[in-house]
């Protein structure tokens, strides 16, 4: 393996020119993008229905095909899993990926055609280690091995010829043979799904391994370190594996965890943020330090941006690249090369830089609070749990938030329920920090908060230790990508974990 590594790092540091193109090029690579995928779907059922041999221009491609959400395509993707084939896509598709959701009861199967494996996932993890090497011309990365922290791998037989399971195990069961030579655990272990056991599996079977790279969401991620850390009797991951130089994370915001991360690691890595997800690799941080993603504009993937006041009209408008503005918050509508048409993806970004474009993602449709038009996202309560924690000493594992509705006892207000790592020495000190920053970074929120007149303080709880995993292990989501909603525009989550969280001294 360490014979091949070199030149694997060459091939990867080769691609660079590709990638630089895309960066001067984005809008008319977008433009070729879709006249390929309108090309090689013209004459699937979808394409046909909506006159795709016609279309010669975007206007008349978002003319003709109306903006649909998952409820839209699921007649689409069930006819496919039963074995037809020409629907959506002009190639055979045989491979679902099953969205993890937060806590939906009914799964998303997003089809994976063999152009979505190769030209979007695999193309874009390709560029992500040749933008690693550009900036890191000396790393050995690739001597070592990637320790790979996915979600549960297990591979399910829908029929014959139709298998799915969690995008981790689309990827892993059609990864190239050299992809298997450079990643632990063994597959025995990574095919686990009881995360509780994996966890002690993983750390079982990795502690004596050269690992040079990890990927996985920052909570499972710490949660195996503590039980290396417990195993070795090490005050740190870099006494465990010195070589350590990467840590790959998505899917959650890295803020609320950065500060504990590091101390666990101990030394200062290497962090790069990715956007990947069961419909598509979309960006990954270029630049160190760049707060934003490089958007993949030539990987398979036609990306329209609806500014998410639209979301909701009957006929919601959507912008391309070259009519973005920095600052505005959109909804990603994607068109893909395994079949999804017009597809809201539901996830809201926002530019950081144009000319190239970066995003940072802020949060999700339907997670938000707006129910006193404060407008809260995502980004918003990331950052203030993050530097409240810093001012008042505390550690955050994990937070949900609600809205208190107007009574006659009162008005409106949020509430909080936090998991403390570290608890801090005043929750009241806390609750008023991050009462002060959410101020500070959402004018919205400021204006409902004056003199408490629309929204009262936020009311905050401590939640019982563990109650987030067990919540979610209740309802067969513990592990990989499945993650606790943070913001809720109702009170369904909050009055499940309420009644769960309660015992004499908590809050």
């Amino acid at each position: 393996m360490r014979i091949l590594s070199p030149a694997i790092s060459r091939m990867a540091r080769m691609r660079m020119w590709r990638i630089e193109s895309m960066m001067m090029n984005p809008v008319s690579a977008q433009r070729e993008v879709l006249q390929n995928l309108v090309t090689s779907a013209q004459y699937t059922e979808f394409g046909r229905r909506h006159g795709f041999p016609e279309l010669f221009s975007i206007k008349a491609f978002k003319q003709a095909v109306p903006i649909q959400e998952y409820e839209d395509l699921r007649p689409w993707v069930e006819r496919i899993m039963q074995g037809e084939q020409q629907l959506l896509w002009n190639t055979p598709v045989h491979w679902f990926a099953k969205s993890s959701g937060t806590t939906s009861d009914r799964s998303k199967f997003i089809p994976v055609s063999d152009e979505s494996l190769e030209d979007t996932h695999f193309k874009a993890a390709k560029d992500v280690l040749t933008l690693y090497y550009h900036f890191n011309p000396e790393s050995d990365l690739l001597t070592g091995k990637g320790l790979i922290i996915g979600g549960s791998h297990t591979i399910h037989h829908y029929n014959e010829e139709t298998h799915y399971g969690d995008l981790s195990a689309v990827l892993m069961q059609n990864t190239p043979f050299y992809g298997q030579w450079i990643r632990t655990p063994e597959l025995s272990i990574a095919l686990m799904d009881e995360w509780e056991s994996k966890i002690e599996m993983l750390a079982q079977n990795t502690i004596q391994e050269d690992v040079t790279s990890i990927s996985g969401v920052p909570t499972w991620t710490m949660v195996l370190f503590k039980c290396i850390l417990e195993r070795t009797g090490k005050s740190c991951i870099k006494e465990v594996w010195p070589n350590l130089e990467l840590y790959m994370h998505g899917g959650v915001s890295f803020i609320p965890y950065r500060e504990q991360f590091a101390r666990l690691v101990g030394a200062d890595i290497h962090c790069l943020e990715m956007y990947n997800a069961s419909e598509g690799f979309f960006a990954a941080q270029d630049k160190p330090g760049e707060d934003g993603m490089l958007l993949f504009t030539d990987h398979g993937i036609f990306m329209e941006f609806m500014p998410v006041e639209e979301y909701g009209k009957p006929n919601p408008q959507t912008v391309g690249l070259e009519k973005v503005v920095l600052g505005k918050n959109y909804a990603l509508v994607i068109s893909t090369n395994g079949g999804l048409w017009r597809y809201l993806l539901g996830d809201t970004i926002r530019f950081t830089t144009l000319y190239p474009f970066r995003i940072r993602v802020v949060g999700r449709l339907k997670h938000y609070i707006n129910a006193f038009g404060e407008e809260l996202i995502v980004d918003n309560s990331d950052r203030a749990i993050a530097l409240a924690s810093v001012r008042t000493g505390a550690v955050v594992r994990d937070y949900t938030v609600a809205p208190i509705y107007f009574s006659e006892h009162g008005n409106g207000g949020h509430e909080w329920l936090v998991e403390f790592e570290v608890a801090p020495a005043s929750l009241d000190e806390f609750t008023s920090e991050l009462d002060r920053v959410l101020q500070t970074l959402n004018s919205d929120y400021e204006a409902k908060r004056y003199r408490d007149i629309a929204l009262r303080p936020p009311l905050l709880h401590a939640a019982s230790e563990g109650l987030f995993s067990d919540w979610l292990k209740s309802k067969g989501k513990l592990g990989g990508q499945h993650k606790v909603p943070r913001l809720s525009n109702d009170r369904k989550y909050m009055d499940e974990l309420l009644p769960l969280s309660q015992r004499p001294g908590q809050e």
